[in-house]
């Protein structure tokens, strides 16, 4: 499938912290082809680092999706049955507003000057363009991690606007432990003396150097203790014994300086403030009362997947959003996956979950009659 990304605009977005965002443009794709009367519609949410560019091949690029292997002709994402979308968050930096936007007001990136979001505002910009998309109702919204966060917001947030939600590798809310990661992270960034306050965009000097550092702690959780010690354990990189300095000796430092160097190639600093503070803000249950009056708004059916050996967004977070459900009564179906590469594994472990799903999205569909 070759795809092109497409951008939509909108007049403005009301956002929680109570500023009106002004005007915003949200970069989406689309695939397979929309029924009659809209009602094949999935919505794809990514996660915290991804993009519009969920699958296919990129008309520009040439770059395969990063979700290539579920969504396509016969895939778990079946394009020849339904019409998928997926959308660049509010706070990127790949075509949707976000910090490194122009403020039409000065004419200069917004930078830190842009509003602090969250990820019910990132879910109503989604709304908005699915009524620019003329879709009443999607069949599903699906995502793993912090796109899990969103197909959970929008379960509670438009009942009445969504069939099924399928939450992947994620929480309702973010331990401590979660935000801590994410605070490491932040200030790696800011300690970085080319972040300048955050206005770097016409300096010619990104904060590379903390925004690599960022990326690799967080890919560090990412992965799991069984699959760090499968594709590295202790070896050595290029040399047979060590050479009593601070070079990248062990193949775990290479690879991690690599991932983190790479990244800084096609990401945005500011982005990485603004989304990871979004997902530690995130608490389902706030201003609801429980996480079970919350969940008990929808009327989704759900299916809930996580990983054996995720230890950043472990099985018991999915498996507090399960028994709320069931104490609501509400339709739900939950699954853990045995898995050794960490949270990662939902996008790397790919045929067991894609028969979960691909189950689940056509029994749904027969229900709806889509």
């Amino acid at each position: 499938m070759i795809v092109d990304t497409q951008t939509a605009h909108f007049e403005s977005l009301p956002l929680d912290c109570g500023v009106q965002l002004s005007p915003v443009e949200v970069a989406y794709e689309t695939w397979g082809e929309l029924n009659g009367d809209a009602s094949n519609a999935i919505l794809i949410a990514h996660a915290f680092s991804g993009d519009a560019h969920a699958a296919g091949i990129h008309q520009r690029t040439g770059r395969p999706g990063w979700w290539d292997n579920m969504i396509g002709p016969g895939k778990a994402f079946d394009t020849n049955r339904f019409f998928v979308i997926c959308s660049n968050i509010l706070g990127g930096c790949a075509g949707t507003t976000g910090p490194s936007s122009i403020n039409p007001a000065t004419g200069e990136p917004y930078a830190m000057r842009f509003p602090v979001i969250t990820v019910p505002d990132i879910v109503r910009l989604q709304r908005l363009l699915m009524d620019h998309l003329g879709i009443a109702r999607l069949l599903c919204v699906a995502g793993g991690s912090m796109g899990g966060m969103q197909a959970l917001e929008w379960a509670v947030a438009y009942p009445e606007r969504v069939a099924s939600v399928i939450p992947i590798a994620t929480t309702h809310r973010h331990s401590a432990q979660q935000i801590a990661f994410n605070e490491v992270g932040r200030q790696a960034i800011m300690a970085d003396p080319d972040w300048n306050g955050g206005d770097y965009y016409q300096t010619g000097r990104r904060p590379a150097r903390g925004l690599a550092v960022a990326r690799m702690v967080g890919h560090i959780t990412y992965m799991s203790d069984a699959s760090m010690k499968a594709k590295f354990g202790r070896k050595l990189r290029d040399k047979a014994s060590p050479a009593f300095d601070f070079s990248a000796e062990f193949e775990v430092e290479s690879y991690l300086r690599y991932r983190g160097s790479q990244f800084v190639d096609r990401f945005d600093a500011n982005s990485y403030l603004y989304i990871t503070k979004a997902m530690d803000y995130f608490d389902l249950s706030a201003g609801r009362g429980s996480l079970a009056a919350a969940l008990e708004r929808t009327q989704a059916r759900c299916l809930l997947i996580s990983f054996s050996s995720d230890w950043l967004y472990p099985s018991y977070q999915s498996q507090e959003i399960v028994r709320a459900l069931r104490s609501r009564n509400r339709d739900v179906a939950y699954v853990e996956l045995n898995s050794d590469y960490g949270h990662d594994a939902f996008l790397v472990t790919v045929e067991e979950q894609a028969e979960i799903v691909r189950g689940f999205l056509h029994s749904t569909a027969r229900l709806v009659g889509a």
